[in-house]
C-alpha cells in the first residue's frame, strides 16, 4: 500500500476511533468509540453544598437565602405562582469544567456514545428513597432531533429506565421549535418555553396520579423543565421529580457562563 493510501486509511480510522482526547487533547491509550480519556471521564465530581433548598435542591453558600428551608422561587411556588412546576430536582454535578465539556460534546458535536458514561453519572444522582411510575424525557422538536440525529434526554432516560426497571414513557411532545435559550434572560427563557409542550394524545388519560421522573441533561434556569412539568401537572400528575446530569451552580463564576453557553435544547 502506497503512502497516500496509508495516510487516507489512517485518517479514516482516526475519524471513527480518534487518537486524542476531545477534552484535554492527550493521546488516547485505548481504541474506543468514546473519544475521551479515562482521566477526563473520571474528573466530574458530585455537586456538594452545606445548604440546599429543600424543594429544588439548589445549593447556597449560607442559610440566609432560605426561609423554612425554601428558596425565593420555591416559596413563590408554594404561594401558587407555579414558577417551577416540579416538586423537587436532583442532579449529579455542577455544569462546569470537564462535565460541561462532556455534555457539550454529547449534544453539539453529536458524540452519542457519551450517553453511556453520562448516563452512569445520571444514575448515581438518582434518589434511592423515591419510587417512580414513569420516566419521561424532555422531548426535542422533530426538526431539532433530525438535525442532531438523536434526543440526548431520551438516550439518558433509557439508561435510567434500564437501571431502575421503571417504564420509559414519551408522554410529552414539542408543539413548536423554540429559539435557543443561550443568551436569553430568565424571563425570556420562561416566555420562550411557556407553550412549547403538549401531552401525547395516547397518554392523555394515563398521567393522572403518576409520580413522574422527568429527565434532561442540564438544568440552568429551569425554564424548560418547569414548562414541561406544568403540562404534566395540569394532566393530573401526582408528583414530578426532575433529574439532570448537571445544573448551573449559582454560587460559582461558571454559572453565568453556563446560562450564556448552553441552549438547553
Amino acid at each position: 500500500m502506497d503512502r497516500p493510501a496509508r495516510m487516507a486509511l489512517r485518517g479514516l480510522f482516526n475519524l471513527v476511533f480518534p487518537d486524542h482526547c476531545k477534552v484535554c487533547s492527550s493521546p488516547l491509550e485505548d481504541v474506543s468509540r468514546v473519544p475521551v480519556c479515562k482521566t477526563c471521564l473520571d474528573a466530574p465530581k458530585p455537586l456538594q453544598s452545606e445548604y440546599w433548598c429543600d424543594r429544588c435542591r439548589a445549593p447556597f453558600l449560607t442559610p440566609w437565602f432560605l426561609v423554612e428551608g425554601l428558596c425565593d422561587m420555591c416559596r413563590g411556588d408554594e404561594a401558587g405562582s407555579t414558577i417551577k412546576g416540579f416538586d423537587t430536582a436532583y442532579t449529579y454535578g455542577p455544569y462546569e469544567g470537564e462535565l460541561r465539556r462532556l455534555i457539550q460534546l454529547f449534544k453539539y458535536q453529536r458524540i452519542h456514545t457519551l450517553s453511556a458514561p453520562l448516563g452512569r453519572l445520571l444514575v448515581s444522582g438518582l434518589p434511592t428513597h423515591e419510587q417512580f411510575d414513569w420516566i419521561v424525557p424532555i422531548p426535542l422538536h422533530w426538526r431539532r432531533r433530525w438535525q442532531r440525529g438523536f434526543n440526548q434526554a431520551e438516550l439518558l432516560a433509557r439508561i435510567v429506565a434500564r437501571h431502575s426497571g421503571v417504564n420509559l414513557v414519551s408522554a410529552l411532545k414539542r408543539k413548536h421549535s423554540t429559539v435557543a435559550q443561550a443568551g436569553l434572560s430568565d424571563a425570556q427563557r420562561r416566555t420562550n418555553t411557556e407553550h412549547a409542550f403538549r401531552l401525547a394524545d395516547k397518554h392523555r388519560d394515563a398521567v393522572k396520579g403518576k409520580h413522574i421522573l422527568l429527565i434532561d441533561d442540564v438544568l440552568t434556569t429551569g425554564a424548560t423543565l418547569s414548562a414541561a412539568s406544568r403540562v404534566l401537572r395540569r394532566a393530573g400528575a401526582r408528583r414530578i421529580t426532575v433529574l439532570t446530569v448537571a445544573r448551573a451552580d449559582r454560587r460559582s463564576p461558571w454559572s453565568q457562563l453556563a446560562q450564556t453557553g448552553s441552549s438547553n435544547q
